[in-house]
C-alpha cells in the first residue's frame, strides 16, 4: 500500500522523514492546501491532516484550539475528506488522517473507509482506537489501500510492544511524551532508550512525535529514529502569522529548516 511504499523508500534511500501536521480547516480550506503543497514543496512525502473533533483527547490546547476554529467555520469528516482527495490530487505527497472514532462511526466504517480510499488517503491514525479494539478498522481500511497507523506509547510494555509491531505496517508512530500534544518537549536521553527498545521487535520505520518542537529535537530523534511527527509547533506558526496575511512562508521557512537540521546532505525539492 503507498504508506508503506512511501515510508519504506524514505528508510531505503537514507532519508529521514519531516511529517507535518496541519489541521483541517485551519485557518481556512485554501490555506490548508497551501499549507500541504508548501510541505511538498520542503521535501516532506508524508502529511498528517487533522481531522478537527469535539473533544480531541490526545490533543494539547494549541491543536484543540484550532480544530474549534475549523468547525465553528463547517469542517465536517466528509468535507476533509474532499479536502484530503484535492490535496492528494495536487500534490505528490501521502496523505495520513489523524481523527477520532466517533464521528466515523457516525459515518460508518464502510463508508468511511470506501471515501478514504477514493480520496487517495494513505493512512490513518485513530489514537482512541486501542489494538485490542482496531480489528474492524483495520480490514475495512486495507480493503481500500488505507493503512491504519499503530502507535507505541513509552509506557508500553514490551509484550505490547510485540503485538503491536506485529500487526502493523506503514509506519509505528513513536509517542515520546506522557500527555497530550504540545505539553512538553521529549528528552534526548529518554529517546534513545525509547526507541532503541522498540527497534528491538519492530523492523518497520519508526516516527516520533508528540513533543517534537523544533530543530535540534528533530536532530536527537532522528539520530536513532527514521522520521518526526511535528504538529503543535506548525499549528502554532499558522496562528502567529495569519494576522500578517503569510503562514504559508512561515511554515516553508519552518520546514526547510528542520529538512536541513535532518537531512543535512539532500537537496530539498525546489
Amino acid at each position: 500500500m503507498r504508506l508503506a511504499r512511501t515510508a519504506e523508500t524514505l528508510r531505503s534511500s537514507g532519508r529521514k522523514s519531516l511529517v507535518p501536521y496541519f489541521t483541517a480547516g485551519y485557518p481556512d480550506e485554501e490555506t490548508t492546501l497551501s499549507l500541504i503543497a508548501a510541505a511538498g514543496a520542503a521535501g516532506c512525502e508524508i502529511v498528517e491532516l487533522g481531522v478537527p473533533f469535539s473533544d480531541p483527547i490526545a490533543d494539547g490546547p494549541t491543536i484543540q484550539e484550532s480544530s474549534q476554529h475549523a468547525l465553528a467555520h463547517g469542517m465536517t469528516l466528509g468535507r476533509t475528506l474532499d479536502l484530503a482527495a484535492r490535496a492528494e490530487a495536487e500534490n505528490d505527497v501521502a496523505i495520513v488522517l489523524m481523527g477520532y472514532y466517533n464521528p466515523i462511526l457516525r459515518m460508518g466504517l464502510e463508508t468511511f473507509a470506501r471515501r478514504a480510499g477514493k480520496a487517495g488517503v494513505a493512512g490513518l491514525v485513530l489514537p482512541d482506537v486501542p489494538l485490542e479494539e482496531s480489528a474492524d478498522a483495520r480490514r475495512a481500511l486495507t480493503a481500500e489501500g488505507v493503512t491504519l497507523v499503530d502507535l507505541v506509547a513509552r509506557t508500553s510494555p514490551t509484550d505490547r510492544v510485540r503485538r503491536i509491531a506485529g500487526q502493523a505496517s506503514g509506519f509505528l508512530y513513536l509517542v515520546s511524551i506522557t500527555g497530550v500534544t504540545g505539553a512538553g518537549s521529549a528528552r534526548a536521553a529518554d529517546l534513545d532508550a525509547f526507541v532503541g527498545e522498540v527497534r528491538r521487535h519492530a523492523d518497520l520505520p519508526l516516527y516520533v512525535g508528540f513533543g517534537v518542537s523544533g530543530r535540534r529535537l528533530a536532530q536527537e530523534a532522528t539520530r536513532i529514529a527514521d522520521g518526526v511527527i511535528i504538529g503543535s509547533a506548525l499549528v502554532r506558526i499558522v496562528r502567529e502569522s495569519a494576522a500578517d496575511g503569510n503562514p504559508v512562508a512561515e511554515v516553508r521557512r519552518f520546514l526547510d529548516e528542520i529538512q536541513l537540521a535532518i537531512n543535512p546532505s539532500n537537496e530539498v525539492r525546489a
